[in-house]
């Protein structure tokens, strides 16, 4: 059985976050916070903005981006660029992971750094570049697609 005070320490997780990130806590702030942290997916900004809704009755567009920018600058999200699908939105957990997209359902899904410690690869750069993350998308079908996939 749900008791209330199970469905607000999730908010007052978020809250305290927000506090220690130096962030001030608005409802929409600890809604969207929340979203991605419950989220085992790359959600887009419009998928979050649905489920923060939930909490917080409505949420404008802009407020969803507006926030979101928010936690990716104060480095409690990390926002994740793939071309040809809408930026997705994840906890950030300074492991610089990096993502395999599925080219016919679009799933992402976490992979483990691919070589050693961030930045995960050995640029061939002269020595003054400093490098300081990399960021690496493998293409190819996921376990279902691939299944589904006719033979050649």
């Amino acid at each position: 059985m749900t008791t209330a005070t199970d469905a607000e320490e999730p908010m007052a997780l978020a809250a305290a976050r927000l506090r220690t990130a130096g962030l001030r806590v608005t409802a929409p702030r600890m809604a969207i916070l929340r979203a991605v942290q419950e989220s085992s997916s790359h959600l887009d900004a419009d998928a979050l903005r649905v489920r923060a809704q939930r909490v917080t009755g409505h949420l404008s567009v802009q407020a969803t981006y507006n926030v979101l920018r928010a936690l990716t600058d104060a480095g409690l999200v990390r926002c994740t660029q793939i071309p040809g699908h809408p930026a997705r939105y994840e906890t950030e957990r300074y492991d610089n992971h990096h993502h395999f997209v599925c080219r016919a359902c679009g799933t992402i899904r976490d992979v483990v750094c691919a070589v050693g410690t961030a930045p995960c690869m050995d640029p061939q750069l002269p020595e003054e570049y400093d490098t300081q993350e990399a960021a690496v998308t493998f293409w190819g079908l996921c376990p279902d697609c691939r299944t589904e996939a006719p033979a050649p």
